[in-house]
């Protein structure tokens, strides 16, 4: 089915064509007719499969369609007409990215909001007037704390990476922005998967929603051949570079389980002749898109990373991924290893497991409901008598992050705007990054 008989115009049609796209996936089949009802919308699918278009593609229609009922000008600039809030920089960027790429003949306005980068600039944008806005939650509030920018228009609120974002601890922060919006407006809430907490908030939030999942819970994409390399603790890193260098991979997106691991990681890899480097949330947003920009482009081979990176990275055709720590949250499995095999392309995971990350390995088969295949790597068989030892875990989001604001003031979401929050006094302090490295500090 051509994506102009979804209801879509010419005008997005003629975009999607220009990126080179035909048919529609699962998910954009059935989340775009569902969106451009009208209806809230709470929809599933696995990462890779072209999530984004299903929601950015029918919020463009609708907006195009109609004009804003709150008028042409407001306090002085054009309307925000949807709020898309992403857990990330990257994946905001990337989200950002897609209104631009998919609306180019269509005259709509677009910002990508989130911390690491100047406050000044993005608070000169808002006032100027824009018609969509996609934010990380922090750097969003710290802009309507400064009224750079009025939520009160929204017609369309999109909640991206739901999942992602309740792991790290935005759900204060979410609520503190709805409190800020319109009651009457359209709900999109998409998700790589469907843990029980995503159904609770989506209750909470989406009025008689279009339910869409085009795949099994925490499903991983049938197109990703897993398997498992056991090693020895203290061996790791060697396997690492002997698989690059025996396999001559270019291109291996490499997780850890805490910012740390990466740093040394890279810095191990390069003594070994492997450019590598690491990008996680202690890293300023111009370090981390600069090594981005160089792992696509091949000029470096090797990405580390931690999860927190992990949901804005979209590269076409990423042959591989390697868990170098298996994550401590089995959910954490899935979107890394999707990272790869995306968009129908093939792709490979592989997971360096020692005796310690036993109990990790079973809690990951538990929830993708397989075992995943083992394998040894000649001169690197693990020592049998290897004992295991604790794994530090890093600590979640929500565990030591009660308030979800930056002074620390919660707001009861009924409240009215800017009671629950000081006085301002001049620009808020930045935020580091999306705040995913403030709440958690371990990674």
């Amino acid at each position: 089915m051509p994506f102009k008989k979804l209801g879509l115009s010419d005008a997005l049609a003629r975009a999607v064509a220009d990126q080179g796209y035909n048919e529609p996936t699962p998910i954009q089949s059935q989340a775009i007719p569902a969106v451009l009802a009208g209806g809230d919308v709470l929809a599933g699918a696995q990462t890779g499969t072209g999530k984004t278009a299903g929601f950015v593609l029918p919020l463009l229609q609708r907006l195009s369609a109609a004009p804003s009922p709150y008028g042409a000008r407001r306090q002085g600039r054009p309307p925000v007409r949807a709020l898309i809030i992403a857990p990330t920089r990257e994946l905001a960027a990337q989200v950002e990215a897609s209104v631009r790429t998919y609306g180019k003949h269509l005259r709509f306005r677009s910002a990508a909001i989130f911390g690491g980068v100047g406050f000044g600039p993005q608070a000169g944008l808002l006032k100027r007037g824009v018609d969509i806005v996609v934010a990380t939650p922090g750097r969003l509030l710290d802009h309507t704390q400064e009224r750079n920018v009025d939520l009160s228009t929204v017609e369309i609120l999109v909640l991206d990476e739901a999942d992602r974002m309740l792991d790290m601890g935005f759900l204060p922060d979410i609520r503190r922005v709805l409190a800020l919006l319109p009651a009457k407006r359209q709900n999109l809430l998409f998700s790589a998967t469907f843990p029980d907490e995503i159904r609770a908030l989506a209750e909470r939030l989406l009025d008689n929603p279009r339910t869409i999942e085009v795949a099994p819970r925490n499903a991983t994409i049938d197109a990703i051949r897993q398997r498992v390399v056991a090693v020895g603790r203290d061996r790791k890193r060697e396997l690492l570079s002997f698989m690059i260098g025996r396999n001559r991979w270019n291109q291996v997106l490499v997780f850890t389980r805490t910012k740390h691991g990466a740093d040394k990681l890279a810095q191990s890899l390069g003594r070994d002749g492997i450019r590598a480097e690491a990008i996680h949330g202690n890293k300023s947003q111009g370090a981390r898109t600069r090594a981005l920009a160089d792992f696509k482009s091949g000029g470096v081979g090797v990405l580390v990373a931690t999860d927190i990176a992990a949901r804005g990275i979209d590269i076409a055709e990423l042959p591989r991924v390697v868990n170098y720590d298996l994550p401590n949250v089995p959910e954490d499995y899935v979107h890394r290893i999707g990272r790869t095999g995306r968009a129908g392309s093939d792709g490979e995971a592989i997971s360096l497991v020692c005796v310690d990350e036993h109990g990790f390995l079973r809690d990951i088969e538990r929830l993708i409901k397989r075992t995943l295949p083992r394998e040894t790597v000649e001169g690197f068989e693990p020592d049998r008598n290897e004992r295991a030892q604790p794994v530090f875990k890093p600590q979640r989001g929500r565990a030591h992050h009660s308030a979800g604001t930056p002074h620390g003031h919660a707001r009861s979401p009924g409240a009215p705007r800017g009671q629950g929050r000081p006085a301002s006094h001049g620009k808020p302090k930045s935020r580091n990054g999306d705040a995913g490295a403030r709440r958690r500090t371990s990674r």
